[in-house]
């Protein structure tokens, strides 16, 4: 269909004012205006169902970015969020009038990270897209074609003039935004070349303002990062120029403190690390290696032909584990399926805190192993697992501990936090762990991880409901619904955003989709990487939403892992070991 332009658009509006809801559909199509294109994609139902997707195409004439903002992929990335920011910001303050949803704009707002998403699009000439929802004016469910004209013909275009150009004045605050994400890309450079686990650069600020708010904490009131002179080192980045700070290297790394002190406030930013991070996040030259993942204890979560038998085996009655199956996971055996299926998805890095760990997975001091003999105990200890997991496994861990000295044996650097500031203590761990010994037994025996390979069945992996064949739904940031299942996506910390969680439920409807019967879990998060390699997040949903955001294959696979519905092995006659007793 051929575009129209505005004043066909006002004169389509008037005709159809006060007629039924649905004739808002003669809308669908392109609409040009003067300085850029409307595109509206799909028309809501009526004015309580949810808003109709839109675009807006800017040409490079009217974006009007400057060329050093636009010319790699990393600066491309970091102007698209900037855009994405500010007119999401803008969008809010726009008043709704009438019945339902009438007259609200909307755009999926990036949050403080920098990652490929689908609300503003930087193409590599200059030009923008931008994606977002209206909600079409009605009074009870006839159209209100003058207010529809307000806001088509006069709201939207205002702000896409305003927010999604680059004026004058808005050139530094760009070229912060492409130049600091270019730094980033640069710093994850530095650690493949050196081989490091994270850096940390001195200043950063990685308090945040509250534990459920993402952005920084007042800079009156936090205390800016400062590595310590033993372990500092130097890089060089295309922006910045010189920066200092302190690497985090493989191995195993022990992060100790008192209470209070900022040792879960750094293994936080080192979660985070795995994203880059606008200006002024206070984080933006903390980065960690994308195969790092957060690893903790979920009681109640779905197991499903999980190998734990590396650290649980031996259950009473006899029961194996090398096929472990609960819909109801303790504490101990879902922090152990959580780090096998970690390992199994590639992951390299491990990263865990006492707090959120079960304390009989973490560790079992001399008294416990006198009292309760190694006969009479499953568990061996992830302290007895830790350098294994690292010599044999090429599995390193930053591990956060308040309560127990048993890891200081194990520990290749122990940082000490005091008042947020870091302290290299290893020197002093190592003669206090010689002059104090635990007295404690090695429990298991050193080797590889066993994990058998697993293999799901795609057809467990069903994204219908009813008469929809694909069931995709986001409440919020941390629950899927997915086709008739729910899952709790909670205890998953580096899911950072409602349009991560989307584009997951969208990623596994494609799995269910493959023409395979049964797909290693490894091929499976392949096949979805592959996807967004060659299509992009367009690839997960033809209607080219605005809210989906890039995810890594560790969070795709936590959701997998916790589909009630996931069925692994050849065929149905395969079973698996249940904590419970109940098998699959």
């Amino acid at each position: 269909m051929s575009a129209r332009d505005t004043e066909a658009l006002r004169h389509r509006l008037a005709q159809i004012d006060g007629a039924g809801y649905k004739r808002y559909k003669e809308l669908r199509g392109r609409w040009r205006f003067p300085d850029f294109t409307l595109h509206v994609d799909h028309v809501q139902g009526d004015p309580y169902a949810a808003p109709s997707p839109v675009r807006v195409e800017l040409p490079a004439e009217t974006s009007e970015l400057p060329a050093e903002g636009y010319g790699t992929e990393p600066g491309r990335l970091g102007v698209a969020a900037w855009l994405a920011r500010r007119f999401s910001e803008a969008a809010r303050t726009v008043p709704t009038r009438g019945s339902g949803r009438s007259g609200e704009v909307r755009m999926e707002h990036p949050g403080q990270k920098v990652e490929p998403q689908t609300a503003a699009l930087c193409r590599p000439d200059g030009s923008v897209e931008a994606r977002f929802t209206v909600g079409l004016p009605g009074r009870g469910r006839r159209i209100a074609g003058e207010q529809a004209a307000t806001l088509l013909l006069d709201v939207v275009p205002e702000l896409v003039r305003r927010w999604l150009v680059c004026h004058e004045e808005d050139v530094p605050e760009l070229l912060a935004a492409a130049r600091t994400n270019e730094d980033a890309q640069a710093l994850r450079r530095f650690l493949r070349e050196e081989d490091l686990v994270a850096f940390l650069a001195d200043g950063a600020m990685l308090a945040r303002a509250s534990g459920v708010e993402d952005t920084p904490l007042d800079s009156d009131t936090a205390v800016p990062f400062e590595s310590p002179e033993s372990l500092r080192a130097t890089v060089d980045l295309p922006h910045a120029g010189r920066i200092s700070g302190m690497p985090v290297r493989p191995g195993v790394t022990v992060i100790v403190g008192g209470g209070f002190h900022g040792k879960s406030t750094l293994l936080r930013a080192l979660e985070a690390g795995v994203y880059n991070h606008m200006p002024q996040d206070g984080r933006e030259r903390v980065v960690t290696r994308r195969d790092a993942v957060k690893i903790r204890a979920e009681d109640g979560r779905s197991v499903t032909g999980v190998d734990i038998s590396s650290f649980i085996d031996g259950l009473p009655l006899g029961r194996p584990t090398h096929d472990f199956t609960t819909p109801n996971a303790s504490g101990s055996t879902s922090q152990a399926a959580s780090i096998v299926e970690a390992i199994e998805s590639e992951a390299h890095v491990l990263l865990i805190d006492e707090d959120t760990s079960a304390t009989n997975f973490m560790t079992r001091d001399r008294r416990m192993q006198e009292l309760v003999p190694g006969a009479g105990e499953p568990i061996t200890p992830f302290v007895d697992r830790v350098r294994s997991l690292h010599g044999r496994d090429d599995v390193s861990t930053v591990l956060v501990v308040g309560g127990t000295g048993d890891y200081l044996d194990t520990a290749d650097t122990v940082v000490r936090m005091d008042t947020y500031r870091p302290y290299d203590v290893s020197a002093h761990a190592r003669e206090t762990a010689r002059q104090h010994p635990t007295g404690r037994a090695t429990e298991g025996v050193d080797a590889p991880l066993r994990a058998r390979p697993r293999r799901i069945r795609t057809a467990s992996l069903d994204p219908s409901r009813g008469r929809r064949d694909t069931y995709v739904r986001v409440p919020d940031a941390r629950t899927l619904r997915f086709g008739t299942d729910t899952l709790d996506l909670g205890a998953v910390e580096q899911i950072t955003s409602r349009a991560q969680v989307r584009s997951i439920g969208l990623a596994l409807a494609f799995l269910a989709r493959v023409d395979e019967q049964v797909l290693d879990v490894a091929e499976a998060l392949d096949r979805v990487e592959a996807l967004l390699e060659r299509e992009g997040l367009d690839g997960l949903d033809r209607r080219r939403p605005g809210d989906l955001a890039w995810f890594r294959r560790f969070e795709l696979a936590a959701a997998l892992n916790r589909l009630r519905s996931l069925r692994v092995g050849e065929n149905e006659e395969e079973a698996g070991s249940s904590e419970d007793g109940t098998g699959r």
